[in-house]
C-alpha cells in the first residue's frame, strides 16, 4: 500500500456525469491501496464515504443561494438556449479546510454552480499541494460555456459570444476569460483530459494551451456493469426474447441541441420505413428523468423506465438491449457509452467528442457521420442485420476490461500523482 492521501473536489455527489466519474475514480484508487476521499460542495445522497462541505443550516443555505444565484443570474445575460453557461461570480474559500491541508494531492473535478470561482480557485495555491484537475467539460478554458459546438472564440480570448444577449469584443465571456487568466497565473495545476478530443481542445485554447496534460479516461465498476444473458435480462423488462431492443438514455426537449434528440427521432422514423426492418420485432426502451407525457411519438413500441437509481438494475437494462443509441452532438467521455459497452451492449453514436475513444467502428459499435440521422439509422440496421452479434458484444466488454477497468485507470492516476509529488521542491 502506498502512503498517499488524495482528496477529490466536486460540486455534487454523483449528480451528473462528472460526479459519477469522480466517485468511481475515488473507489478505484481506494481499491488500489490509495487513501482517497471525496469532498462535495452540496451533498444530495447518503453515501457515508462522501464528505459534505456545506454541513449545518447556515452553510447549507449559503450553498443553495450560491448554486441558485449562479444559475439564475446567468439567465439575465444568456439567450434562451439550452447550452449551459457559468458566470462563476460566487464561490467558497477552502484554504482553511483540514482535510485539504492533510492531503498529499488535491484533485479537482466539476467545480461550477457557486463552488470555486476563479478567485477561490487561485487561493488553493496557498496550500502548497500538487493539484490535478480533470476536465469533464469545456468550461475551464472558455469564457463561460460548457459546450462549444463549432465556436472557436476560445482560441483567442473569447468575446463576441454567440450565447449572450449582449455580445461584443468586451462582453461577459471576455471578462470571464480575463478573470480565469489571472487565477490560472497564480495557480499551478496539472490537467487530466478524459478523452483525446478534450486534450486537443485544451491544447487549442488560449487559456491553457501551454499547460502540462495527461489523457486518462474515466473508469467504471466492471463488477456491477457486466454482461447478463440477454434473454433473461429481457424477461425482467417483460420483453420477448426474440425482439430487437433499441435503448437510449435521458430524453431532453427537442430544443436541447447538446443531446441531439431530433436526430434520434429522425433516425428511428427512417429506420421504421425501411422494408428490411420488421417493425413488430423492434422495441425502444428509454431511461432517464424526463416526464413520459412530454415524450415525442416514436415509431416503435416504447417502454419508459424513468429514473433508475440502482446501478445493478440499470446494468440489467443495458444488458437487455441489443444496441444503445446516443445521438449526442458533443460529449467528453459519456458514462452511458462506457456503461453500455461494459454490459456487452454495442453502441451506435455520432463520431464526435470522446466517443471514438470508446466506440470502435464496426468492431464494438458504429460511429455515424456527424449530425446525419440517416447514418445513425444505418448503424442500427447494420447491427440488426449482423450475422454475428455475439462477437460484437464480446468486443464491447473486452474494450472496457482492457482500457477502462478500475485497476487500469487507478494505476495511471497513481503514476501521475507520484510524478507530481517527486517534482515538488524538497
Amino acid at each position: 500500500m502506498i502512503d498517499l492521501k488524495v482528496v477529490h473536489l466536486n460540486t455534487y455527489d454523483g449528480n451528473g456525469g462528472a460526479g459519477r466519474a469522480c466517485l468511481r475514480l475515488s473507489e478505484a484508487l481506494n481499491a488500489n491501496g490509495i487513501d482517497s476521499e471525496v469532498l462535495v460542495y452540496y451533498k444530495f445522497g447518503q453515501n457515508s464515504k462522501v464528505k459534505n462541505l456545506s454541513k449545518g443550516l447556515f452553510a447549507k443555505m449559503r450553498a443553495i443561494f450560491n448554486i441558485m444565484a449562479e444559475r439564475y443570474f446567468a439567465r439575465l445575460f444568456v439567450k434562451a438556449v439550452k447550452t449551459p453557461f457559468s458566470l462563476q461570480w460566487f464561490g467558497k474559500s477552502l484554504i482553511h479546510n483540514k482535510t485539504l491541508k492533510q492531503a498529499d494531492i488535491i484533485h479537482l473535478h466539476w467545480i461550477n454552480h457557486g463552488f470555486l470561482s476563479p478567485k477561490f480557485l487561485a487561493e488553493l495555491d496557498l496550500l502548497d499541494k500538487p493539484i490535478v484537475w480533470t476536465f469533464h467539460d469545456s468550461n475551464a478554458f472558455t469564457g463561460g460555456c460548457h459546450v462549444r459546438y463549432s465556436c472557436e472564440n476560445f482560441h483567442q480570448q473569447c468575446g463576441n459570444c454567440p450565447l449572450l444577449r449582449s455580445s461584443g469584443k468586451d462582453d461577459i465571456s471576455h471578462k470571464n476569460w480575463l478573470r480565469k487568466q489571472k487565477a490560472y497565473s497564480e495557480l499551478n495545476f496539472h490537467i487530466v483530459a478524459p478523452s483525446k478530443w478534450m486534450a486537443k481542445s485544451v491544447k487549442e485554447s488560449s487559456l491553457l494551451g501551454m499547460r502540462n496534460l495527461n489523457v486518462i479516461p474515466n473508469t467504471i465498476e466492471i463488477a456491477v456493469f457486466k454482461p447478463y444473458v440477454k434473454s433473461e435480462a429481457k424477461k425482467i423488462l417483460k420483453i420477448a426474447a426474440n425482439h430487437f431492443v433499441i435503448m437510449s438514455g435521458f430524453m431532453p426537449s427537442k430544443n436541447d441541441k447538446h443531446k441531439g434528440t431530433q436526430y434520434l427521432i429522425a433516425a428511428l422514423n427512417e429506420l421504421s420505413s425501411r422494408p428490411e426492418i420488421p417493425n413488430e420485432q423492434i422495441e425502444l426502451v428509454i431511461f432517464g428523468n424526463k416526464d413520459e407525457k412530454n415524450m415525442p411519438n416514436f415509431p416503435f413500441k416504447t417502454t419508459f423506465l424513468g429514473t433508475i437509481n440502482k446501478d445493478e438494475h440499470l446494468a440489467k437494462c443495458y444488458a437487455a438491449a441489443d444496441v444503445f443509441v446516443l445521438p449526442s452532438l458533443e460529449d467528453n467521455l459519456p458514462n452511458t457509452v462506457m456503461e453500455s459497452l461494459a454490459c456487452a451492449t454495442p453502441v451506435v453514436a455520432f463520431k464526435t467528442g470522446g466517443i471514438p475513444d470508446m466506440v470502435k467502428h464496426l468492431e464494438n459499435g458504429y460511429l455515424a457521420k456527424y449530425e446525419n440521422a440517416t447514418d445513425l439509422a444505418d448503424g442500427i440496421e447494420w447491427l440488426f442485420l449482423h450475422e454475428d452479434r455475439e462477437a460484437i458484444q464480446k468486443e464491447a466488454r473486452r474494450t472496457i476490461l482492457n482500457h477502462f477497468a478500475p485497476a487500469v485507470i487507478a494505476t495511471k492516476h497513481e503514476e501521475l500523482y507520484l510524478d507530481l509529488l517527486n517534482a515538488m521542491p524538497k
